[in-house]
């Protein structure tokens, strides 16, 4: 094969491995933003929250979330999520006053089909627990809890929508309040043709003992990148309390996003 010929196969082939790449990074990006898509990844998320009680008191929480699936056979996966709360509070309850440690583990399991419905829907459900994990009562309620978490979302073009949804009811513990609380999560996200994921959801929980909600609304922008031989996805975004019980968080908040991504 002369040079000629050489540079020529070459020249047809880099523009095939540069789609080749887009394709598989386009491919990710959707899988990122389906919370069941059969892809090892961790999460870690960091929120800042301030206006809490009389003294304007904040709070740094980063949830690790790492989501593990498992193929059970052709048809069916088990996603297992997992949030780990790292809490910082400040001036929380009262001025002077805070704790800083982790917090309760909230674990959900989601049997879901490996395809999509006829219709394009992605489904699954299963059981979400509590588990009392907190290194001081401040950072948690010190009881166990469990009950039904499910997801519904479709995936049409460059456009994933759907909600996730789950109820925790506290069974055991020595904790002084039963935890008795819906947790209500609609998203839209946009994935651009450079990976860039737009992202906007509401994250409200329903306290059913106090009758309050707790209602932030989130808005992030995250890109995908490889550094080195790792895939990740870092972003950022705002959030604005629309709604939160007495004492608790006020006006907006700040949202940091890294995902490691491990695709087989």
């Amino acid at each position: 094969m002369n040079k000629l010929t050489t540079f020529a196969v070459m020249a047809l082939l880099f523009p095939l491995s540069a789609l080749q790449a887009a394709e598989d990074s386009t491919d990710l990006a959707k899988k990122l933003a389906n919370p069941v898509a059969a892809l090892i990844s961790v999460p870690i998320q960091a929120n800042y929250d301030d206006g809490f009680g009389a003294d304007d008191g904040s709070v740094l929480r980063v949830n690790v979330q790492p989501v593990i699936p498992i193929s059970l056979n052709k048809d069916w996966n088990l996603i297992s999520r997992t949030i780990l709360p790292l809490i910082d509070q400040t001036d929380v309850p009262s001025s002077r006053q805070g704790e800083s440690g982790v917090g309760d583990v909230v674990q959900s399991l989601f049997f879901s089909p490996v395809e999509a419905s006829k219709s394009g829907w992605i489904l699954g459900a299963g059981p979400v627990f509590l588990l009392p994990t907190a290194s001081d009562d401040a950072l948690g309620a010190d009881k166990w809890g469990a009950g039904p978490t499910g997801i519904a979302l479709k995936q049409t073009g460059p456009w994933t929508y759907g909600v996730l949804v789950n109820h925790i009811e506290s069974f055991a513990g020595s904790g002084d309040q039963d935890v008795s609380a819906t947790f209500l999560q609609p998203f839209l996200t946009y994935i651009t043709g450079t990976q860039t994921t737009f992202a906007l959801n509401t994250e409200s929980t329903y306290d059913w003992g106090a009758q309050q909600w707790s209602t932030p609304i989130n808005l992030n922008v995250a890109q995908l990148l490889r550094v080195g031989g790792q895939m990740l996805q870092v972003g950022a975004g705002a959030r604005y309390w629309a709604e939160s019980p007495r004492g608790g968080a006020e006006g907006w908040g700040l949202r940091l996003n890294l995902t490691l991504l491990f695709p087989k």
